[in-house]
């Protein structure tokens, strides 16, 4: 969706136009006809609440929409900005206008606030529509551009900042969305090389050799049974002080898994195709620091893998080494990201010393019984940084809740034949995981798991994503970019 700045009304040339307003604050301008109408339908302002009616304005008709933004001084008025642009895009993606005129010039919105409305009305607009050849008329998606009218003074700079977070958050979404033919280890490293030519990101790519080398046996064991290698795709972007060390993020990339030989039910297992949201999560934000030339040094490093069951897939009870030298006993070979994920953070350490660490990723089935689709897991060695990590949740829309870490629960992996298990009794297995990768931290790294199962494709619309793929973690990373290692 395009976005298009103009000062008047006319300029705009839309049939279609909308006024942002707030909660029981009905605008005195507004025509009689909206007015009542308004009133008759119960509209009271709040937030993502849509009324629309017409009017006749110098002898043409004007189509007219309403926006609730809910009540100023209420906590979360970004969010719900955001909210209320995303509910004019839902209602009008497919109503055959293909503009629309957001009119901000006496709506009292600062440049900030302006930006988040159209924030919301550009992520709402995201639809994957690639491979539908036959659509009805009214499926099709006819809204090409908002015209941000009136708008308050530096509108245009905020949303040049906002738009770089879309981009990522689209990013995020597109390579989730994709099938497991189409985005696959390989596919996945070409199709970030492709999109952050021309950014000033630096892309480094390790393949099952080099890692071989480097011993990551618990990461290419989960892989060995599929005809498609293993990558390590490792995103730079250095746009802080030369001295400073970087800020990681690890994504869990498994672009396709079947459980391995521990083969999952056939029920659902299509959905499968998101559990690389981790590593997607960090590309996406990797491009929105790039687009918005963050003033940090981060690093973002994707684990990607197939987990696959073929002759020579690993098998329950084999046991591998990791590259930080410890030996694991596979007992589920469907536990797999976590075996991904430690070889990565043992990289991670070696190779960028830093101070900071924080992986994402689709993890464990329990993170969902315990949170639903509501919140994403964080766990930690830092209170510091948990709770960095929840603010920025907070502020970004991509909510956590922490879980605990404790002796108690780490020797529910205690392995009698090895130095751990993949995985831990029936329960606490959200945090059994987390345990398990708590064991390859280095002394003196603060880091948090994320453990975002629920979070990365929904199965009805939110505010600001459509059913399918939602982007969460890229705003998160981002917002604790800005919030935590910029500022």
């Amino acid at each position: 969706m395009n976005i298009e700045f103009h000062d008047s009304l006319d300029a705009a040339k839309s049939r279609l136009v909308a006024r942002v307003v707030e909660q029981d604050k009905l605008p005195d301008d507004l025509p009689t006809t909206i007015a009542q109408g308004a009133e008759a339908s119960r509209f009271k302002g709040k937030t993502g609440q849509v009324f629309e009616g017409f009017h006749e304005a110098d002898g043409k008709v004007v189509r007219l929409a309403l926006v609730g933004a809910g009540k100023k001084k209420d906590a979360g008025r970004m969010a719900a900005l955001e909210k209320a642009g995303a509910a004019l895009t839902a209602k009008y993606l497919t109503s055959g206008e293909e503009a629309l005129a957001i009119d901000f010039a006496s709506s009292g919105l600062d440049a900030e606030e302006a930006a988040a409305v159209l924030l919301g009305a550009r992520l709402r607009s995201w639809r994957w529509d690639t491979y539908r050849t036959k659509m009805r008329d009214e499926q099709k998606r006819t809204l090409k551009t908002v015209h941000a009218v009136g708008a308050a003074e530096g509108t245009d700079a905020a949303w040049e900042d906002a738009q770089a977070v879309a981009k990522g958050v689209e990013f995020t979404r597109e390579l989730v969305a994709e099938p497991a033919n189409v985005i696959y280890p390989q596919s996945f490293v070409e199709r970030c090389q492709e999109r952050f030519k021309g950014t000033g990101v630096e892309i480094q790519v390790l393949d099952e050799d080099e890692m071989r080398t480097l011993g990551m046996g618990a990461l290419l064991g989960v892989g060995q049974g599929s005809r498609r290698d293993s990558k390590l795709l490792v995103i730079k972007w250095m746009g802080g002080k030369a001295s400073e060390k970087p800020t990681l993020f690890v994504g869990k990339g498994v672009t396709f898994d079947t459980g391995g030989i521990s083969l999952k039910p056939p029920g659902g297992m299509e959905d499968m195709k998101w559990d690389m949201g981790g590593a997607g999560a960090v590309a996406g934000a990797m491009l929105a620091l790039a687009g918005r030339k963050a003033k940090a040094n981060i690093v973002g490093v994707c684990g990607l893998v197939e987990n696959m069951p073929d002759g020579n897939a690993q098998r329950p009870g084999d046991i591998v080494t990791s590259m930080s030298g410890q030996t694991i006993e596979v007992i589920n070979t469907d536990a797999e990201g976590r075996l991904v994920l430690c070889d990565a953070l043992t990289w991670v350490q070696k190779e960028f010393s830093p101070k900071t660490v924080v992986d994402l990723a689709t993890l464990t089935g329990a993170m969902m019984i315990a949170l639903g689709h509501e919140h994403g897991g964080v766990f930690s060695n830092d209170d510091k940084l948990a709770d960095n990590l929840l603010a920025a949740g907070k502020a970004s829309g991509d909510k956590l809740w922490r879980f605990p870490l404790a002796p108690e629960y780490d020797k529910l992996i205690d392995s009698p034949i090895a130095d751990m298990k993949n995985v831990g009794p029936r329960w606490a297995g959200s945090i059994t995981a987390a345990q398990y990768l708590q064991r390859f931290i280095e002394d003196g790294v603060n880091w948090a798991h994320c453990d975002i199962a629920g979070m990365v494709w929904a199965d009805k619309p939110g505010a600001t994503w459509g059913k399918g793929a939602t982007g969460y973690g890229a705003r998160l990373i981002d917002r604790f970019v800005r919030d935590s290692v910029e500022g």
